[in-house]
């Protein structure tokens, strides 16, 4: 890498080899890839490339005046106790707690709920520096073991372990090769079913998370605890659809196991069911029958998402969006008349359906979302009538710990102002109240100092989008405020409001405010506005998003040179394309491990499943969809030389195995060869190491994160520190 300047105004990039030989024809179109060469991880190039970035980015954070101050507040304020909400098995409780600047949150056990808790399980013990995580975890229903993942440096991939609860033994088994899985225990607590896929050739030497080979011919097993992994019984397996991914569920009354296949990454699936108590000798026989469970189908085509709320023998309740873009509660009796479905609560005119759990034996607690905010009913399991609306603030549920036999529901609550909350609510009562159990609290933030608005804005075809805008109370509407825009927009995934440590310590410190819009592609107004962003459609996405910014803009919150987006994963794709179809509306753009080559996505991991969402470059009409705006291939360099793309940084982490670091690589790279000169404002690429897409990254590699890109954009968009 050549020397860097000494003046903040010209960066000296690092050269990167250019093959203008990789040519690939799609359907008669000839494009080239000159950085094909960084999909491979491995290489001495490839490594050589990210050392010289990293060097590069080193020097540019030096370069920015608030970051050490961010890091010392942001470590500050995340030490805070964090609570989530309690969950029951046999007798016991067990929760999760962070004391404040633990790398990773422990699982803890106590009789009651307001009894002495002790530790049962402490990630932090697991890895010296905090990067080896819980993935999932699943008590049996005695509450005599535990089963629970463990994953490394971010990857997807898990190994699941077990420990004997009652004096904390870790058992002998070791279940690798897991991904995309539930852990869910026979009511005998033998054993558990789990999904996997087949364990690569050079699985020994291969470090996990880092390959780009694509994920096929997941299958379903059955575990019997103390026995090895290669007696463990296959349960489920397609070979002639080896993209589908599936995952078994045992019934809360223990009698059947749900197999539930998805082809990708729509809600929609497949189910099938098991009766366990029809088994003449239990599963134990199938160790060595060497055949498949035998398996009735119930759902065999991907028309509609069904997930099981509750069962009374034979008679099912399950959530569904089957002619019902906003979901709705259904009933079938599996055995008698598995054709004849009657509704239970049908869709709402306007809210969605988020989710329904069976309680206090003959209840069902539902939770909606009704325009981004959660409204939680409580409602007759048998007939669906509503009973009544239970006291909730502005926010969003986002857990619900309960079983079918509990009179008593434990309730996580947060929004964009409070930590955490979590409610105990006795539905025993003839008026069920909700009472806090515990709230996370932290010293000097004060949420009175802020306020939350919702907007609602025109898209540029007309569709009225929400919004909401986190701002100190009373500001001026003089676009004098920096400001952050975050959004997301796809695969049905819907964005509402929570506490973010980071844009809180930013509000108050930097004076920004922060806005998170709520775009199509999403699932804040169900099936429907999923559909209005995606394939064909995308561009609704990016429009959307737009004209957000151009309404902060109009409206005096901020101005152009003041405003920073930001996004994650599909929302670095919205980053990576906004940022090219309107160079001139952003001062600052922060893209976390986006999907940048919208041409090869489906070739890597577990990309195959996304062309639900975007399609794909072998199909020629989806071609012409993608090329329009994959990030990667429109890169162009401003027709008016005065006008640039915003200071950009692209963040991606080694071990990402989501969507694979090639992404962001071969985007910087372009970047940086059609933009450096004589372009200004900084491109730069962090690399996390020993991390993955997000998932089990330690306290300590947030904060590091956080303070990086926040102090790199409050340079960008001149946001001072304010103690």
């Amino acid at each position: 890498m050549g020397s860097l300047p000494a003046s903040d105004d010209l960066l000296h990039y690092p050269a990167a080899r250019r093959d203008d030989s990789v040519v690939d024809y799609y359907h008669g179109v000839a494009v080239h890839d000159p950085y094909r060469w960084l999909e491979d991880p491995d290489s001495e190039e490839t490594k050589e490339f990210v050392e010289k970035q990293m060097k590069l980015t080193d020097f540019m954070l030096s370069r920015c005046e608030t970051r050490e101050k961010l890091g010392e507040k942001l470590r500050k304020v995340y030490d805070f106790p964090r609570y989530d909400a309690p969950f029951r098995a046999g007798d016991k409780y067990f929760y999760f707690h962070n004391s404040g600047l633990q790398p990773q949150r422990v699982l803890y056990i106590q009789d009651n709920v307001d009894g002495e808790a002790e530790v049962l399980l402490d990630p932090n013990t697991f890895s010296e520096d905090g990067t080896v995580a819980l993935n999932g975890i699943q008590v049996s229903v005695d509450a005599k073991y535990l089963a629970y993942g463990i994953t490394c440096s971010g990857s997807d991939w898990v190994t699941i372990k077990v420990m004997q609860i009652q004096d904390n033994i870790i058992q002998p088994d070791t279940l690798s090769w897991v991904k995309f899985s539930d852990i869910s225990w026979t009511h005998d607590s033998k054993g558990f079913f789990y999904s996997r896929y087949p364990a690569p050739v050079d699985g020994e030497k291969l470090d996990a998370g880092t390959e780009t080979d694509a994920n096929v011919n997941h299958q379903v097993f059955y575990h019997f605890v103390g026995s090895d992994q290669c007696e463990d019984i296959l349960c489920w397996s397609d070979p002639h659809n080896p993209k589908h991914t599936r995952s078994a569920s045992v019934t809360e009354d223990g009698k059947y196991v749900l197999l539930y296949t998805m082809k990708d990454c729509d809600p929609v699936n497949m189910l099938y069911y098991c009766d366990l108590s029809a088994l003449p000798n239990g599963l134990q026989v199938y160790k060595s029958k060497r055949e498949l469970l035998p398996f009735v189908k119930l759902i065999d085509a991907f028309d509609a998402s069904y997930n099981y709320v509750a069962n009374d023998g034979t008679v099912f309740t399950f959530h569904t969006n089957k002619d019902a873009p906003r979901y709705k509660l259904v009933r079938v009796d599996v055995k008698e008349n598995p054709t004849s479905w009657t509704e239970v609560v049908g869709e709402d005119g306007r809210d969605v359906l988020v989710s329904a759990v069976a309680v206090n034996r003959s209840q069902i607690l539902v939770s909606y979302l009704s325009d981004v905010k959660s409204v939680l009913q409580l409602r007759d399991l048998a007939t669906g009538s509503f009973l009544r609306r239970l006291p909730l603030d502005i926010g969003t549920v986002y857990q619900i710990s309960a079983r079918r036999k509990d009179s008593v529901a434990f309730v996580g609550f947060t929004s964009f102002l409070v930590p955490g909350i979590v409610y105990r609510c006795d539905l025993g009562s003839e008026v069920p109240e909700m009472k806090i159990l515990r709230e996370n609290v932290i010293s000097g933030f004060d949420r009175a100092d802020f306020e939350v608005r919702q907007v609602f804005f025109p898209s540029k075809d007309g569709t009225k989008i929400p919004m909401f805008i986190v701002a100190r109370n009373g500001i001026r509407l003089d676009g004098s405020h920096p400001c952050l825009l975050y959004a997301y927009g796809g695969f049905n995934v819907s964005i509402t409001p929570s506490f973010n440590v980071s844009r809180a310590v930013i509000a108050k410190h930097l004076g920004l405010l922060f806005c998170i819009a709520n775009l199509r592609g999403g699932g804040e107004y169900g099936e429907e506005w999923h559909r209005a962003g995606c394939l064909s459609r995308k561009q609704n996405v990016f429009d959307d998003f737009i004209s957000a910014a151009e309404y902060l803009v109009s409206a005096g919150y901020t101005q152009p040179r003041k405003l920073c987006i930001e996004g994650g994963s599909n929302g670095g794709l919205l980053i990576g394309a906004s940022i090219n179809q309107r160079p001139d509306l952003f001062g600052c753009a922060l893209a976390h491990v986006g999907v940048m080559d919208m041409l090869r996505f489906h070739k890597f991991t577990i990309g195959h499943a996304w062309t639900s969402e975007f399609g794909c470059s072998d199909n020629e009409e989806e071609f012409q969809w993608i090329i329009k705006y994959s990030p990667l291939h429109n890169v162009r360099r401003p027709c008016d030389k005065a006008k640039q793309y915003p200071g950009t940084m692209v963040l991606t982490a080694d071990h990402d195995d989501r969507v694979v670091p090639l992404h962001s690589l071969k985007f910087i790279a372009t970047m940086q060869h059609v933009l450096c000169s004589p372009h200004t404002n900084p491109m730069i690429a962090r690399v996390e190491r020993k991390a993955g897409h997000g998932a089990g990254k330690p306290t300590n590699k947030l904060i590091d994160e956080a303070a990086d890109r926040y102090s790199f954009m409050a340079k960008m968009v001149g946001a001072s520190w304010i103690d």
